[in-house]
């Protein structure tokens, strides 16, 4: 074996596209590649402490940084335990590339220890580009091909290394024959605009109606300026769907704030009173909570063609960029003399910020979430990134953390995976450790991997030119979210065998790994808790003793669903304070 081996050819490849850092763990079907990045000392490796943390990792390092993130396994278990994180990337169109090692070649079909068929285990998750090196000749081009896909696609690919082909030698100079195939890592991305003719067909739409509302999502990202001119010039309300929040000013008196399930009041009052809809940059699940179709003429504006018409009836197209496409249409627009609905559109907004604080000061045992969160927007660093798992913490991100223009927040979002918080949080730290990183976590998702991790933000923090991470732990023990869908969706009562976290002093664990923990149990200590997490020298975590009663329902709960709320109820011993709560909630909504 001469001096450079196809690992050292691969980690070279990955420096010429750019790659900062690796995410993964170790394993001996990789030892070659780890070998040769060591040699390198670029990309840096990051070790997490779990195969699918680092796949959740590479996943976070493409939402925030809108780059390819790479992840790295070995064969058997290590390959496995990237499915989750490789699906989160997949169901968010997110670009990650999964390097993976196998068994030598002359042992696969043999039963070797370890194997796996690894093309049947990512054929779904990887299948826009899943292939096997099987001589060194292949490598840039297979690389290169799995870049590129990735980059363009916005997929999961998977590059497969056996760990006799990573120790063989690179092939320095590829002769030009038959079967070789050159290849450069270049890639590039298309100004995508809409024809003429869309436009116009779009802008009468628009034009033509009297109750005009938008739906933003991640897609119109880049294109906020251009969202509030068109909202503007309608006399519209917006909305967001849930990865669309950090897009627009939460303190625009048209934005009514999330849609969905766990949305506000005021964005089911917009969609559910709106004639005309213009939806940009977004594919949001949640059906039940858009117009009702035939209610609504509607415009949806996104790059992906595929998306267009696939959540809702749309009348126009318009395939293109948000920000050149929404400018394009700009002139076509009329403006809407008529204020009434833009009236009304500024009252449920109102109303809606009046019940958030309402219910935020509601009192609770120990602790309200809702309050927990609310206070916080205030003590947010207007540079902060933000990191959500999934969960009661979802809800409460969702409807009470007021964002800082332009902060970064992301969760998983189609495939809603706990545990993906704090990995997320640590690839945006690694990219920009001179900005303060928030964490929101449930207990659930705390214990489900947060705690792991946590290892690994102790670990590296001190090389951090900013050392804030904030986690914060809302410590109810209870998997709060499931809880209350098992009453609303199923009418079935908690069941606690299945719903109760176990206790765990998240703060104390905190502070025996040599950062700060703050245990917060009373309103009052609640401002001075964030004030000092935010002021640490060193990452914090929270730990807010909440109150699981709380409900996380829809907004305007429909009847048949409140009584399946309250069948539930009627079956479990102690659910006095549930029953008080959702009573509150209801009048808080107007409803008797």
């Amino acid at each position: 074996m001469s001096g450079r081996t196809v690992a050292d050819a691969l980690v070279e490849r990955l420096r010429t596209w750019g790659v900062p850092r690796v995410f993964g763990y170790a394993g001996d079907g990789i030892d070659p590649l780890l070998a040769a990045l060591h040699r390198a000392g670029d990309p840096e490796f990051v070790p997490t402490r779990h195969e699918e943390m680092a796949a959740f990792a590479a996943c976070g390092h493409a939402k925030y940084t809108g780059e390819v993130g790479v992840c790295l396994a070995t064969q058997g278990p290590g390959a496995i335990h990237l499915l989750a994180g490789l699906y989160d990337a997949k169901l968010d169109r997110r670009p990650v590339v999964a390097i993976v090692g196998q068994v030598v070649t002359s042992a696969l079909g043999t039963g070797y220890l370890q194997e796996v068929d690894l093309h049947t285990l990512f054929k779904d998750v990887c299948g826009q580009y899943l292939q096997t090196v099987s001589a060194p000749e292949q490598l840039p081009v297979l690389l290169d091909n799995a870049m590129r896909t990735s980059i363009s696609e916005g997929v999961p690919t998977c590059l497969i290394v056996p760990h006799d082909v990573q120790r063989a030698d690179a092939a320095d100079d590829l002769p030009h024959t038959h079967g070789v195939v050159p290849s450069s890592a270049v890639t590039a991305r298309p100004r995508v605009l809409p024809r003429e003719d869309d436009l116009r067909r779009a802008a009468d739409v628009l034009n033509a109606g009297k109750r005009p509302a938008l739906l933003i999502g991640r897609g119109a990202a880049g294109a906020g300026r251009e969202v509030a001119r068109v909202v503007e010039a309608l006399g519209a309300g917006a909305t967001a769907s849930l990865v669309g929040k950090p897009v627009i000013p939460e303190d625009a008196p048209w934005h009514t704030g999330v849609m969905g399930h766990l949305g506000t009041t005021a964005s089911a009052e917009l969609m559910s009173g709106c004639d005309t809809l213009l939806i940009v940059g977004s594919n949001d699940p949640w059906t039940e909570f858009y117009p009702e179709p035939g209610q609504a003429r509607a415009v949806q504006v996104d790059i992906e063609a595929r998306v267009v018409g696939s959540k809702y009836p749309v009348e126009a197209a318009l395939v293109g960029d948000a920000r050149e496409t929404l400018s394009a249409l700009l002139p076509l627009l009329r403006h809407n003399p008529d204020r009434s609905w833009e009236e009304r559109v500024f009252a449920a907004v109102a109303r809606w910020r009046r019940v958030a604080g309402e219910r935020a000061r509601t009192p609770a045992d120990p602790l309200n979430p809702e309050l927990v969160v609310h206070e916080l927007s205030g003590h947010l660093p207007a540079d902060v990134q933000v990191a959500v798992d999934v969960g009661s913490s979802t809800y409460w991100f969702a409807r009470h953390l007021a964002l800082p223009v332009g902060a970064p927040a992301h969760t998983s979002s189609y495939l809603a995976s706990m545990g993906c918080a704090m990995p997320y949080g640590l690839a945006a730290k690694l990219h920009a450790p001179d900005r303060p990183v928030l964490a929101m976590v449930g207990d659930g998702a705390m214990q489900m991997s947060g705690l792991p991790e946590l290892i690994t933000v102790a670990d590296r923090w001190r090389g951090w030119a900013d050392p804030r991470f904030v986690v914060l732990v809302l410590h109810n023990r209870d998997l709060n979210e499931v809880t209350w869908e098992q009453r609303e969706m199923e009418g079935d009562p908690r069941f606690p065998v299945s719903q109760r976290v176990p206790e765990f002093p998240y703060a104390a664990y905190a502070e025996l790994l040599g950062l700060r923990g703050i245990r917060v149990d009373s309103p009052d200590d609640l401002a001075g808790a964030w004030h000092e997490a935010f002021g640490a020298d060193r990452p914090v975590v929270v730990e807010a003793i909440v109150d699981p009663a709380v409900p996380l329902l829809a907004p305007h709960l429909p009847e048949s669903a409140l009584d399946q709320v309250h069948r539930a109820l009627d079956q479990e011993p102690d659910a006095d304070a549930e029953r008080e709560n959702l009573r509150r909630q209801r009048a808080q909504e107007g409803h008797s």
